[in-house]
């Protein structure tokens, strides 16, 4: 101890900012969910070191939009967001909801450009990680490569499953799916499966699911008379999880 207080405060500063760098990634509650799991502590010291962690996004605030040059995705750290595209005719379709643990701007790789306008719900933060380092890392670090391509995987899956949720199922299947989506993704991330928040506004969660506003606001009421679920504000309870199921169709 009295070495330790013998250190010049110079050093004593890049200790510190040695800590809080090893507690940024590995012990992060996110680690499992964001990174590549068996990387080896010299490969994940070097990838933390190009993350950029933000500060909060209140809501509303735009992450990125259509005409932002496209250098990097993004990890939700905290919060939730949105991503929209806008048609010719000015109309807007939410194309997705994003929790911590999940990237945002997957869809831009391909052309080199953001697809969409993704928006913070509530005051959020995320991980920043710079596309170009992320390339030159994935040469040396077959595990990052292989989570990259999970991620694009779980997009194109999530892509389809949305088609599908938007022409094929009726209202009450539409909302019912969507409740069990999120009440999977929060498990998913060691939340309670059945008591979440509802941080998007019924009109995101109507454009989103091609409803319109009255018709989920109905369907909520319905759902919560029927004792399926229980809604207080934005707060909401899965009451009965397998009827909600069998409403899935």
């Amino acid at each position: 101890m009295a070495q330790l207080n013998n250190v010049t405060p110079l050093f004593k500063d890049l200790a510190k900012v040695e800590h809080e760098h090893n507690i940024a990634c590995k012990e992060c509650s996110l680690y499992r969910l964001c990174l590549p799991l068996g990387l080896h502590s010299n490969d994940l010291a070097q990838l933390d070191k190009i993350i950029k962690r933000s500060q909060s996004y209140t809501r509303g605030q735009p992450l990125f939009a259509t005409d932002t040059p496209f250098k990097s995705i993004f990890v939700v750290r905290s919060g939730s967001f949105k991503t929209t595209v806008q048609a010719s005719d000015g109309r807007e379709q939410v194309t997705g909801f994003y929790f911590p643990g999940e990237f945002i701007g997957m869809d831009a790789i391909y052309e080199q450009a953001y697809k969409s306008t993704a928006k913070a719900l509530e005051s959020s933060s995320v991980c920043e990680l710079p596309f170009e380092k992320l390339q030159e890392f994935g040469a040396t670090m077959p595990q990052l490569q292989v989570q990259m391509m999970s991620r694009l995987s779980k997009e194109l899956s999530g892509d389809k499953t949305l088609m599908f949720l938007l022409g094929k199922k009726t209202a009450e299947e539409k909302l019912a799916t969507f409740l069990l989506s999120l009440s999977r993704r929060f498990q998913d991330r060691g939340f309670s499966a059945r008591e979440f928040q509802l941080s998007m506004s019924r009109g995101d969660i109507a454009n989103h699911l091609g409803l319109a506003v009255e018709t989920v606001s109905r369907l909520f009421t319905r759902f919560q008379d029927e004792g399926l679920i229980n809604i207080q504000g934005k707060a909401i309870s899965l009451v009965d999880s397998d009827k909600l199921k069998q409403l899935c169709g």
